[in-house]
């Protein structure tokens, strides 16, 4: 089996500053995730627990997995991971991406999907639970995009971003999670049922691969 140190492409977003090295496989496949899933379990030690690689399972209808990642060093091992998929938009009307980050606080790798700065989205989220429109009555109130993760129900709040995608961002398993969605529409695909598994405890057979994610190799 490849190591991924060997079959990766290093992405930085420039407009958001440099993040943790980001290791991008350029093909997408079974026989690399088992790679990436490899070098996460590899650095999930007793006194560091591993960063999640939260998949989608079942994948939603028409949906195929478009790329893997990790970011990090051999100095400060995995600090963040992203899965990427595409498929039918929710709503219709064209095809629709989907970015997966869960990272240590302090990563920034969420955000800079999100195409915006700053390391966490900390601040946006503690000003959408106790701002003015956190109220259930309140006018403004915007509820969570609510899915589950491992099986418990776990919500996502609606966070700033460029305008061309959507970004959501929540806890799990006390790291980071974001949901990054192009278009902007493409969000609406977590109000559905949506159920993330962890693919470094089981990477099931059956996942479908398709033609690599431009969003997670930065080229658009």
């Amino acid at each position: 089996m490849r190591s991924p140190d060997l079959m990766h492409a290093e992405s930085r977003c420039v407009r958001c500053g440099p993040v943790a090295p980001l290791h991008v496989p350029e093909h997408i496949d079974g026989q690399i995730v088992a790679s990436v899933v490899d070098r996460v379990a590899a650095d999930g030690v007793a006194e560091r627990a591993g960063v999640p690689l939260w998949c989608p399972w079942p994948l939603p209808p028409g949906w195929t997995v478009t790329g893997v990642a990790w970011a990090g060093d051999d100095a400060t091992g995995v600090r963040a991971t992203a899965i990427a998929c595409a498929g039918p938009a929710p709503l219709g009307g064209g095809p629709a991406d989907l970015v997966l980050v869960a990272e240590e606080p302090g990563v920034g790798l969420g955000t800079r999907f999100a195409g915006v700065s700053g390391p966490d989205p900390g601040p946006e989220l503690a000003e959408a639970l106790t701002g003015p429109g956190a109220g259930l009555g309140h006018p403004e109130h915007v509820e969570p995009a609510r899915i589950k993760v491992a099986g418990h129900p776990t919500p996502l709040w609606l966070v700033d971003s460029a305008t061309d995608r959507s970004a959501y961002a929540g806890e799990a398993r006390g790291m980071w999670l974001h949901a990054i969605a192009w278009p902007a529409s493409a969000g609406h695909l977590l109000a559905e049922d949506v159920v993330l598994h962890d693919l470094a405890e089981w990477t099931p057979p059956e996942l479908v691969y398709g033609a690599p994610s431009p969003y997670l190799h930065g080229r658009v």
